[in-house]
């Protein structure tokens, strides 16, 4: 199941979206001022083109300093640069508006298709059999000797029944409209090239009965060694997720996790792994975190500038920016989720995700900030959230 750092790092790289695209939409805004100030090259009568340039400059500065000080605060009377700086600002809030919702939304639907993607890789069994299944019927109608490996006794194996007979399973996956139907072909791939050829599983073939344990070692043995190491089936999901490469953890995490439960005496009712505990908790948490972290940047950014006086702001680099930001959210805004526990979590996600130097950094900044907001008592936490600060 997905766990809040998880989450917490799904919200931080859909913050760095929506910053990026900030910085976008700025660049569009005044490519729509110059635009608009640009000479027709097919007009009848001649243009004044330094008045267009001058109006373009004006205008320019308008939106710059509007940008900086979210104001106009001028004498200008020419209507055309007004309605022109005018429309870049309309043009540059709409743009913002809907790159929020956008990235937030895509937020939501990159953690859940983290579940979909351990799904879809349970189900690969699921396609397996049903390959060894026709292959048993073709040789039932052949009258020649088959040289191939015989893979019907897997069809046998307790441990292999019982994942594929899970009532929880096959309800997540018809919830969520989950199928190999599209990409076949990749399963049929390790069907031919890995599954008929793995010496463990020929091995296990040559086992005359094999006990439970034998055939619940042999499915975590397809999953690690078979399906999670084969190059078609990583390369699909890469195409498909831009964070695959650090989503695979996770996915393989549940998958070993819902394997391990498969115990000898466990029936179809078994629950396997959900998306989450209590998704709807979760999914509050971090869309508040998304949302809240950018409604007050301007706010955090004025703190994290305070505690690094002798530092220049702007040669922060801009994740540990986005990192220290999220921890002051959840700090002020999640009173049950302990100072130390964020500071922690921001600490093990700037190793991964930003510069070496990051956890010092980021550890410095989050300890000096917390305990000045916390003896002033702008941060006020409770129940659980109060373990810490004793």
């Amino acid at each position: 199941m997905l766990n809040r750092r998880i989450l917490r790092i799904k919200a931080m790289q859909a913050i760095y979206a929506y910053v990026q695209a900030e910085g976008s939409d700025y660049l569009l805004a005044l490519d729509l001022i110059a635009d608009r100030f640009a000479p027709d090259l097919m007009a009848i009568e001649p243009q004044d083109r330094k008045k267009l340039e001058g109006q373009k400059q004006i205008a320019t500065l308008l939106f710059k300093e509007w940008y900086e000080t979210r104001k106009f605060d001028t004498e200008e009377k020419d209507r055309e640069i007004l309605d022109a700086a005018q429309a870049a600002v309309n043009f540059y809030q709409n743009a913002l508006r809907k790159d929020l919702k956008f990235f937030g939304n895509q937020m939501l639907t990159a953690a859940e298709e983290i579940y979909d993607r351990y799904l879809l890789t349970l189900l690969v069994l699921q396609e397996l059999v049903h390959l060894i299944e026709g292959d048993e019927k073709k040789a039932a109608t052949r009258f020649t000797e088959r040289t191939d490996a015989d893979l019907s006794k897997l069809l046998q194996n307790k441990a292999l029944q019982k994942l594929l007979g899970n009532k929880f399973l096959e309800q997540r996956v018809i919830r969520r409209n989950l199928s190999w139907a599209g990409d076949l072909e990749v399963v049929q791939k390790i069907y031919r090239n890995s599954l008929k050829k793995d010496e463990e599983v020929l091995a296990y073939l040559a086992v005359a009965e094999p006990t439970y344990e034998q055939d619940l070692e042999l499915l975590k043995h397809i999953f690690k060694n078979l399906i999670f190491k084969d190059e078609n089936l990583q390369a699909l999901f890469e195409e498909k997720d831009l964070n695959w490469v650090e989503n695979k953890s996770v996915v393989k995490s549940l998958v070993n996790k819902s394997i391990k439960m498969l115990e000898e005496d466990t029936d179809e009712n078994l629950a396997l792994l959900d998306l989450s505990p209590s998704w709807e908790d979760d999914k509050a948490f971090f869309e508040e975190l998304y949302f809240e972290t950018l409604k007050d940047d301007e706010k955090y950014e004025a703190m994290i500038s305070e505690s690094v006086k002798n530092w220049d702001v702007e040669r922060v680099a801009l994740m540990d920016k986005i990192i220290l930001k999220m921890a002051l959210c959840e700090m002020h805004i999640f009173r049950s989720i302990p100072v130390k526990v964020t500071i922690n979590e921001y600490i093990d996600i700037s190793k991964v995700y930003s510069t070496p130097k990051s956890k010092q950094f980021v550890n410095g900044v989050l300890d000096k900030l917390s305990q000045d907001l916390l003896s002033s008592g702008a941060i006020r936490k409770s129940g659980r959230g109060l373990l810490d600060n004793k």
